[in-house]
């Protein structure tokens, strides 16, 4: 089976400092795929170069089966790529629904369309309220963004990367900064999200995250240090030493 992320001898330096030191990667369809390391481990780093917000140093990447390595991040959202960011990334001062329809249009032709109202175009807006629905959030469409809670706009965030239809989706720490009651949500919702869509997480919280990996990767000081299936990772001495801590 073709994987739909590869990645292969892939470094990034920011002048003399090496972030990333010729990272191998291999996630096939369907996979869950966790990331792990310390802190500064070059987890995100790592996600912003597959995701084309970073240009690479050296080295390959392949998203379902095409060479994108020189390739902008509109054009892999167009293959098949989505993303969340450690840091929500949302409009705060517009509504939910308003959010969550300037996703939609990534992928539809009337991202072309430079003029009229999205106000106006009830097929849209009737997608839009779908994908809020089944977040549990179409109660709260005409809400401003700013009058929600953490957890909701996590919601919202994971919702509109799903809007896309995307292949491969790049989770990064969905669950950080969240009350138990809203990790609670978030799990639930990643565990209904379809095989059809692949996904590689960055998460912090070991419990969920274990139970929710196939395979695990862990980075140290830009390198992968080992990779396998769940029990294979932790049961390395290395995890244990480097990130475990037990």
């Amino acid at each position: 089976m073709n994987p739909v992320v590869e990645v292969s001898d892939l470094c990034k330096a920011f002048g003399g400092l090496q972030v990333t030191r010729s990272v191998n990667l291999r996630v096939e369809q369907g996979e869950r795929h966790l990331l792990i390391g310390p802190n500064g481990a070059g987890k995100t780093t790592l996600f912003n170069l597959i995701a084309g917000d970073l240009a690479s140093s050296s080295g390959s990447i392949t998203l379902m089966g095409k060479p994108v390595t020189h390739r902008s991040t509109a054009a892999r959202a167009q293959i098949g790529l989505a993303r969340t960011y450690q840091i929500v990334t949302l409009f705060g001062r517009d509504s939910l629904l308003h959010n969550v329809k300037l996703a939609l249009l990534g992928k539809s032709p009337l991202r072309h369309r430079h003029w009229g109202s999205l106000d106006h175009d009830k097929t849209l807006s009737d997608r839009a309220l779908e994908v809020l629905a089944s977040v549990g959030l179409s109660d709260k469409a005409k809400l401003p963004l700013e009058q929600t809670s953490y957890g909701e706009k996590r919601r919202l965030e994971i919702a509109m990367a799903l809007a896309q239809k995307p292949q491969v989706l790049l989770l990064d720490e969905p669950l950080a900064g969240l009350s138990s009651e809203e990790r609670e949500t978030i799990t639930a919702l990643l565990r209904d999200i379809d095989r059809s869509i692949t996904i590689l997480m960055i998460e912090h919280d070991m419990e969920v995250a274990l139970a929710f990996a196939d395979r695990v990767t862990l980075l140290h000081y830009g390198e992968v240090i080992t990779a396998g299936t769940r029990q294979e990772v932790v049961a390395d001495p290395r995890t244990r030493e480097i990130y475990l801590g037990h």
